[in-house]
């Protein structure tokens, strides 16, 4: 890890030359706080006792040591709700795009991602910072695309986990009236759920690791026993591996069919978010990385390929057109029984609780770290008691989901039965909306890691590092073009529908009005413009100048 010559490197770039001769002055500074933040020897400040390298005190750091390998990986993994994606994400990629060759999808989907990790993870040893994604772009690209990213970021996870309220509450609702006999309307346990997600997320990240951890292990646990059912009893064609065929990728629904199974591997990008609370940062991350990625990819391509051999490779489309959303109940009460199909229904809640809360967690962390940099009212830039979760952040959030999901219970006049339009809007609208934020913050993100280490000086070093970069860009930019061009597709809207651009064009603005604010405050305050996206590293650089002038 290199904190203090990144820090040079970063803010050698800024138009501010009070801002680079700080920075220079810093590299001391700045190398003690990355000793600091791995438990070095150089701990300064009246929190070095609990690990943490800034001078401001505790409040405007996140607590670290909270979170070990498997901690931060459970909380990555949570996020990807692998029943949700089986039960509700992969018969709807059969039904609608007629696409059998799925498990053929997660595994290049996996390669693309493994190939953007290795320069991604590559510069999580160089950049803590809660902020991720914009941190790196900023460090890549400059402050001002840096507070683009974290605009766009913002936008993407609150949308991602705002989105999952209406089908969490419509699921919960069925439940309760099958179960109980009792009829309530969708967006009661909605905010029920949301309420119990900004509780937890005032507490200690290692406390949330726990809550998601039991409802992670428990999902895959289903879904891998169904697995198992299904190659022990398959369907009329037998173990059949027709679906790896690269033939069954032909089509035009391939292009949405990318798009759909990427959303299933949101999740692993959010390791870097927890820099700060891990203690190893620099050997944990990309670890988790790695790990979260690879495993989604096989886990998920065995899947989708048990449910191909269960229903038969030739029937999986009609059957998922039939069934829907039931489609692996349906196939798992033939071979596992009704009891077992239950527990799935009620885990499959459990999990959808899970995903809301991991990415509540993301959007806090990101109000946080834009907090302490200025791109959202110091407010947001302290975190809560001793929990030292980022209280304001998760206020923000627990506010914006409670507006959204208010705002579409309001329109529905039909709160029971079947999902209604408000509900599928809901889920669908935002979703996709978050995916497509994703998409684009991972492509910025791949050129952003190309950049940086160009201008380290490390192009030599790093080549085949940057060259996988440079091809996970494109490819995630190819997925970005079908994802706009399919967007009708993939909200249920028909071709000439203004959702179609509309929908998009909440990322669009979200990217300008980041860009505007960083021009802005360039523009009225360089010396924090430079420090857009180092995090506690600017702390340091605060610290070094008051120390010259005094």
């Amino acid at each position: 890890m290199s904190t203090g010559s990144s820090s040079t490197s970063r803010s050698s770039t800024s138009p501010s030359g009070t801002s680079a001769a700080n920075a220079g002055a810093a590299n001391t500074s700045a190398a003690s706080a990355s000793a600091a933040s791995t438990g070095g020897p150089g701990k300064t400040g009246p929190s070095a006792s609990d690990g943490i390298s800034t001078f401001k005190g505790q409040e405007r750091a996140l607590r670290a040591d909270r979170l070990g390998t498997g901690g931060l990986l459970l909380s990555v993994l949570a996020a990807t709700a692998p029943l949700m994606v089986v039960a509700g994400v992969m018969p709807t990629t059969f039904a609608v795009m007629g696409i059998v060759g799925q498990p053929l999808l997660f595994v290049l989907l996996g390669v693309v991602l493994v190939l953007f990790g290795i320069g991604y993870a590559e510069m999580s040893r160089h950049v803590h910072n809660a902020g991720a994604f914009y941190a790196y772009i900023s460090r890549g690209l400059g402050g001002t695309a840096g507070a683009g990213a974290a605009m766009l970021a913002l936008v993407a996870y609150n949308a991602l986990q705002a989105g999952i309220y209406g089908i969490f509450g419509f699921e919960v609702a069925g439940l309760l009236a099958t179960y109980a006999e009792v009829t309530i309307a969708w967006w009661i346990p909605a905010l029920v759920g949301l309420a119990v997600v900004g509780a937890l997320g005032w507490l200690k990240i290692d406390v949330n690791a726990k809550v998601l951890g039991v409802l992670l292990i428990i999902e895959v646990a289903l879904v891998v026993i169904f697995d198992i059912a299904a190659l022990g009893d398959p369907g009329p064609e037998g173990l059949s591996l027709h679906a790896f065929n690269p033939d069954t990728l032909s089509g035009v629904g391939v292009g949405t069919a990318l798009c759909f199974c990427i959303a299933a591997f949101l999740g692993f990008e959010q390791a870097p978010v927890y820099a700060e609370e891990t203690s190893r940062p620099h050997i944990l991350v990309p670890r988790v990385m790695f790990l979260a990625v690879a495993g989604v990819a096989v886990f998920f391509a065995f899947s989708s390929w048990a449910l191909t051999v269960a229903a038969g490779p030739h029937q999986i489309v009609p059957a998922a057109r039939e069934q829907s959303a039931g489609l692996l109940f349906f196939l798992t009460e033939s071979r596992l029984g009704g009891t077992f199909t239950d527990v799935m229904h009620i885990l499959f809640v459990t999990g959808m609780f899970a995903a809301m809360l991991s990415f509540h967690n993301v959007v806090a962390r990101y109000a946080f770290a834009m907090g302490r940099e200025g791109l959202l009212p110091r407010a947001f830039g302290r975190t809560t008691g001793s929990s030292g979760a980022p209280g304001t952040g998760s206020l923000l959030q627990t506010a914006v989901s409670a507006v959204i999901v208010i705002a579409f219970a309001v329109t529905d006049d039909e709160p029971t039965g079947d999902p209604t339009a408000p509900i599928l809007h809901l889920f669908t609208w935002f979703g996709n909306i978050g995916a497509l934020g994703v998409i684009l913050l991972m492509a910025t993100a791949s050129l952003s890691v190309i950049v940086f280490f160009v201008r380290r000086g490390a192009a030599g070093t790093q080549a085949w590092r940057l060259v996988t970069s440079a091809l996970a860009g494109i490819a995630l930019v190819v997925i970005a073009v079908y994802t706009v061009k399919d967007f009708d597709v993939l909200v249920g809207a028909g071709p000439d529908s203004s959702l179609s651009w509309v929908l998009p064009g909440i990322i669009a603005l979200a990217v300008v009005g980041g860009v505007a604010q960083g021009l802005i405050m360039r523009s009225r305050n360089p010396e924090a413009h430079a420090r857009i996206g180092l995090g506690n590293e600017a702390f340091q650089l605060e610290k070094a100048a008051e120390s010259r002038s005094s």
